[in-house]
């Protein structure tokens, strides 16, 4: 035996311990990495029908979502089928309420026990791994112990409910469900800096679980300068061709506080005889708790605004992108907002905004308005004549408005609630 050959250690102990072979396969060859786990989210999909701007970001936000790649997948859970187009890729589930949430939620009406309990055992039958309401208003008691994303658009109701709500049953009732809903809320969602003020300082939601969003308008809201749409537009809902048009779009409910506008009416026409305010919205009774009689009858009893005010009813889509198109501004007088949807949607159409300084619209519009005091009329019709007098400062509003609305899209608005999925699922996994 040759003492000074060298000796191969590795291969005698190969041949004696076979075992170290697969342990050093494992020393020296990397595992594939793990995949990432599908989170399926549930989506409270009951606003789906709503046409108030809940109802719009339900829509646009999902959708949104749906179209992203990534290791989300939606289930929409509906009271009653629709009858409208989904996305594609994304999956339906249907509880078979008595009714739908729009027809529970009219006037002074509630949804009634078995619907919120009905709703409720369907989420817990589906296992979620997260469960996500795009409204608190659409809030029904969860069943299951599933982490859950709740989207609280803004504080008006806590801030005037005296405008909110018919009854002061309906005020104790959503104060209950507002309750039951923080005490569910792993994330709370916000669609603007100024609501997640109020979520933290009026709802007491602590700073820590607030995410917040955006909403944006959808893609049909844009300028397009087409003569001919805009003129059969305004004969379709009997709005003079030739007038400067001011609109206001929305809910007709107190806090919308289209009264003040109507009150700066006089002067504005006194002032611009030429004005007419277009009141864009459902005035058949048929939504939430509104003051139509209380506006209809201020406009008969001040006759020198009657030919100059005109309520429209209900206008699809289609028709307020050639009606916006074609208007000189949008009033905005509202008492608060979490976000201000038409805004966004009317700078689109090149239209600036006449807007109360309140909550959010200070925000959202920035430079492309002109901004006062909603409950001092003098300052709504100062604001307004100031603006027809001054052809420069209406065109420069105009450009601005376009450029402001483009930096508002639903695809950021999916970026970031998909960022407030994840941290409530890495939550409850903590």
């Amino acid at each position: 035996m040759d003492l000074t050959a060298p000796i191969d250690l590795t291969g005698a102990l190969n041949k004696q311990f076979p075992f170290r072979i697969f342990f050093g396969n494992l020393m020296t060859h990397a595992r594939p990495p793990l995949k990432e786990p599908i989170i399926h989210v549930g989506v409270d999909a009951t606003s789906w029908r709503n046409d108030r701007g809940f109802g719009r970001f339900t829509r646009e936000f999902v959708t949104a979502l749906a179209a992203r790649e990534g290791r989300f997948r939606y289930t929409l859970m509906l009271d009653r089928p629709l009858d409208t187009p989904l996305p594609a890729n994304i999956e339906v589930l249907v509880a078979g309420t008595e009714n739908t949430l729009n027809e529970a939620a009219v006037g002074d009406k509630t949804r009634s026990p078995a619907y919120l309990m009905k709703m409720g055992a369907a989420v817990r039958k589906a296992k979620f791994d997260i469960f996500f309401f795009p409204a608190v208003f659409s809030y029904f008691p969860l069943l299951a112990r599933v982490p859950c994303v709740i989207c609280y658009h803004d504080a008006t109701a806590e801030r005037i409910p005296h405008l909110l709500f018919p009854t002061k049953m309906n005020h104790r009732l959503w104060q209950l469900k507002t309750w039951l809903a923080k005490l569910q809320t792993n994330r709370a969602m916000t669609v603007s800096e100024s609501s997640a003020r109020d979520l933290e300082n009026i709802l007491k939601i602590p700073n820590r679980k607030i995410d917040v969003v955006t909403e944006a308008a959808d893609p049909m809201f844009r300028r397009h300068g087409d003569v001919e749409r805009i003129a059969a537009a305004k004969r379709k809902f009997s709005l003079p061709e030739n007038a400067e048009l001011l609109i206001s779009v929305g809910g007709m409910n107190a806090h919308k506080n289209i009264l003040s506008l109507l009150k700066a009416m006089p002067a504005i026409v006194a002032a611009q005889p030429n004005v007419h305010l277009a009141i864009v919205g459902d005035t058949s009774g048929r939504g939430f708790w509104d003051n139509v009689p209380e506006l209809k009858q201020f406009v008969a009893d001040h006759p020198q605004i009657e030919p100059h005010v005109h309520f429209t009813g209900y206008v699809a889509d289609e028709d307020l992108v050639d009606l916006l198109n074609g208007v000189a501004a949008l009033a905005f007088p509202s008492l608060w907002e979490g976000f201000g949807l038409p805004a966004v949607e009317a700078m689109a159409c090149g239209a600036p905004v006449l807007s109360s300084d309140r909550g959010s619209l200070p925000e959202v519009i920035g430079e492309a308005g002109l901004f006062y005091d909603p409950e001092k009329v003098e300052e709504i019709e100062t604001a307004t004549i100031r603006f027809f007098s001054d052809k420069a400062l209406r065109e420069r509003l105009s450009a601005t408005a376009v450029k402001r609305a483009a930096t508002f899209t639903w695809e950021k608005a999916a970026e970031l609630g998909e960022q407030s999925f994840e941290k409530c699922y890495a939550s409850a996994k903590t």
